[in-house]
């Protein structure tokens, strides 16, 4: 079962809907619309509303694929950024992600299996002017996974960051592309690769089209 964290656009949207056609998939998106069977609304930043949504979805299999795509971004030069929109995008991106994972890692680890795949970015790696707080949200991501990776290892548990570049429809499209756009494709198949490869826990694996 894959739980897509952030579907109600951009790449989230495009990856809930490949994988409904093809298994049972849930999504969620922030709370500014009407709740379905395959679609929850969702606060990440919310810890109580995360375990809540965990205990309420269905998990009829036992096998989860968690794919954390929830992610704001604001632009600006940190001299002329206001704090409150700073801690925004942190607590979104990597606070959020971490609700997120804390609230189904117990479900996993009784299971012993789970997939974990969180959305990174190129910006935490080039140094893109006016990107401070997504980067610093982003590369927080890198240090995380590699710590719950070690403390799940045994568990048949694996976690890794796809680092994205300049994707169609993703937040890369806001900031002018050097390079060709990467399509929804190349990160399907990442995940496809990263599901089926237990022994691939605790990476980070860059998605840029050799941009560096």
């Amino acid at each position: 079962m894959k739980i897509i964290i952030g579907a109600s656009g951009g790449i989230g949207s495009k990856l809930f809907y490949h994988y409904q056609a093809l298994e049972g998939t849930v999504g969620t998106f922030l709370r500014n619309g009407e709740e379905s069977e395959y679609m929850w609304g969702l606060d990440v930043t919310n810890g109580q509303d995360v375990f809540n949504f965990a205990n309420e979805v269905d998990l009829y299999d036992g096998k989860i694929t968690l794919i954390n795509c929830a992610g704001i971004s604001i632009n600006g030069m940190a001299h002329k950024a206001l704090g409150i929109e700073w801690q925004n995008v942190i607590d979104v991106n990597l606070v959020g992600t971490f609700n997120v994972i804390r609230a189904f890692l117990p479900y996993m680890r009784k299971h012993n299996y789970g997939r974990i795949i969180n959305m990174g970015s190129v910006v935490a790696q080039r140094g893109v002017a006016g990107t401070s707080a997504y980067a610093a949200s982003k590369a927080g991501l890198w240090g995380m996974t590699k710590a719950i990776a070690e403390e799940n290892r045994e568990k048949n548990i694996t976690i890794n960051t796809l680092n994205l570049g300049y994707m169609d429809g993703g937040m890369g499209r806001r900031i002018e592309a050097p390079l060709e756009l990467g399509g929804i494709d190349d990160i399907i198949n990442a995940i496809d690769f990263l599901v089926d490869s237990p022994f691939v826990t605790g990476t980070s694996i860059d998605i840029n089209g050799g941009l560096i």
